[in-house]
């Protein structure tokens, strides 16, 4: 029987971050993962395709629409919806072509099956030809990630009715698409598709869009989709959907009570959410019960087994695959015997739509709901230099410092680049960083961060660009 000190059960991005650092820390280390690639979710059908589409669309968009025009640039693009996605797939080969040399780099051993715990120290593996081994390891790191959230009424054909996996390779430009669900994973899909020439509507269940976001930022956001041609449809729950041939009915009745109606579509895109996938890992067998929703219940990734431990999606913060990274270099070690920690106020969230959204700490609702002090900062991009050069101008930086500390507390960006932005302030604040920090600090010219700065001037009142 093979003997490891660790075995990790999935390859995403928890999975194989976990392997590549318990490898570098000299333990030898084996990932069971069932899919043919490594890179789980976010490589495969997640994060990584998502981007190359919501890329390739935004380019599309720019050359097809008036910003080409505006720069002096007259093309007239044809859509190859082949291309575009055969782009894609190249990516992400490359990809998880990369993770296997990693594996190889830090001698990290790939068996290929399904894993599930059999009792303390063991994991059984089931590979695709039916054969089943059973490995033997000091620890046992579970990091299957999440998968889908079902909807009663509406049954996921990945035809007509697609979830996010079947969204990022439909086999036309769809003349309309009903999204259901208004969180980041339906609006970047939805995205996506409008860009290259569907209608797009997305229906909500709640009164607001991408719920946990800053409520000011999640009203411009709307705003910004809505110019774009995006139609929503909030406090609105879908209670059936039936496929036919060429298109999808959807029965959508108001969350408030009233009549329903019917809305047809050629394809439906399920998105509300995500849920732990933890069924069939032979937790049982070591005693280990999930909550009420899936989720491992943990103690600094320890759950209540000797020797096993969960990261990522499986455990309770942010479904995010850079979270799942961060758990994984803090278990693995705790594991090897170092300290380990991952402090989820300071995980960021980025919606990579057009203009991008990303925020770190704590929202304006949640600090009035714990009766903080706080001021506010905050620039548009209609003021930034470097906006307005590429006529992107669209959004704000927000910041959130404490009244009486200027410790920042919260930053919030809808705008060009967000996503790239936020990382700033993710480092101030990991240094309990005051607004006055960031204010003071040369940041280049011209740049879109200078609107990160001018934002954390405003909090004292000493804005100077606008």
């Amino acid at each position: 029987m093979a003997q490891y000190d660790v075995i990790i059960i999935g390859g995403g991005p928890g999975g194989y971050n976990a392997a590549i650092r318990a490898g570098q820390l000299g333990l030898k280390t084996a990932v069971v993962e069932k899919r043919v690639t490594l890179g789980g979710t976010c490589l495969n059908v997640g994060c990584m395709p998502s981007k190359a589409l919501l890329h390739a669309s935004e380019l599309y968009e720019a050359a097809a629409g008036a910003e080409f025009v505006t720069l002096g640039i007259d093309v007239k693009p044809k859509l190859n919806l082949v291309q575009m996605m055969k782009q894609k797939a190249d990516s992400v080969t490359a990809l998880t072509k990369g993770i296997e040399f990693l594996f190889k780099k830090n001698k990290v051993e790939w068996i290929k099956g399904a894993g599930k715990i059999a009792g303390a120290g063991k994991v059984e593996v089931t590979a695709e030809d039916g054969s089943v081994s059973v490995l033997e390891t000091k620890n046992i790191v579970i990091a299957t990630g999440s998968e889908p959230s079902p909807l009663p009424g509406v049954d996921v054909d990945q035809n007509r009715i697609v979830d996010s996996t079947g969204a990022l390779s439909l086999p036309e430009v769809p003349k309309s698409l009903v999204v259901i669900g208004a969180g980041i994973i339906g609006l970047e899909l939805g995205s996506v598709w409008r860009r290259l020439g569907a209608e797009v509507t997305v229906v909500e269940f709640l009164d607001r869009i991408t719920p946990g976001m800053d409520a000011e930022t999640a009203k411009t956001f709307q705003r910004s989709l809505t110019k774009q041609g995006v139609q929503f449809k909030l406090g609105s729950k879908v209670t059936g959907a039936k496929a036919g041939k060429s298109n999808v009915s959807l029965t959508v009745e108001p969350v408030a009570g009233g009549a329903a109606e019917t809305i047809e579509a050629e394809y439906v895109l399920l998105a509300i959410g995500r849920r732990p996938f933890t069924e069939n890992l032979g937790l049982d067998s070591v005693g280990v019960e999930t909550d009420k929703r899936g989720f491992i219940p943990t103690d600094h990734f320890k759950t209540s087994a000797p020797g096993v431990w969960a990261i990522g999606d499986v455990i309770l913060g942010p479904m995010l695959a850079h979270k799942a990274e961060e758990d994984a270099v803090a278990c693995i070690e705790l594991i090897a015997g170092k300290w380990g920690h991952v402090d989820y106020n300071l995980v960021p969230s980025v919606v990579y739509t057009s203009p991008e959204v990303a925020w770190v700490g704590k929202t304006e609702e949640q600090l009035k709901e714990a009766g903080v002090a706080y001021k506010v900062g905050k620039f548009p991009f209609s003021a930034n230099s470097r906006a307005k050069i590429n006529h992107e101008t669209e959004g704000f930086a927000k910041v959130l410092a404490d009244a009486k500390t200027d410790e920042i507390l919260g930053v919030h960006i809808v705008g060009p680049q967000a996503g790239e932005m936020i990382g700033e302030y993710c480092v101030a604040m990991a240094f309990k960083a005051a607004s006055e920090d960031i204010a003071r600090v040369c940041h280049p010219h011209p740049t879109r961060s200078e609107a990160g700065r001018q934002a954390a001037m405003g909090v004292e009142g000493w804005t100077m660009q606008a």
